[in-house]
């Protein structure tokens, strides 16, 4: 598992470029997502819900917020 960085990045990037991520990876496998963009709480799991992957975990700290995701089907 790999953390993909994407904090300093503006909405819509974030969830753009992780949609990419996850794409290249295998249903399955998991990547953390780091986004400084305060719209990512929304934004990200959104995709997920959309694309069929799961948020497994969401942590939030004062300069980012990071998403453990599963690629679905």
């Amino acid at each position: 598992m790999e953390d993909l960085d994407l904090r300093g990045l503006k909405c819509p990037l974030p969830a753009l470029m992780a949609r990419r991520r996850l794409a290249s990876l295998k249903p399955g496998e998991t990547v953390w997502v780091l986004a400084s963009d305060p719209l990512s709480v929304v934004d990200i799991p959104h995709m997920c819900g959309e694309e069929g992957h799961v948020v497994i975990e969401q942590k939030s700290t004062p300069d980012h917020h990071g998403f453990l995701i599963r690629r679905g089907p």
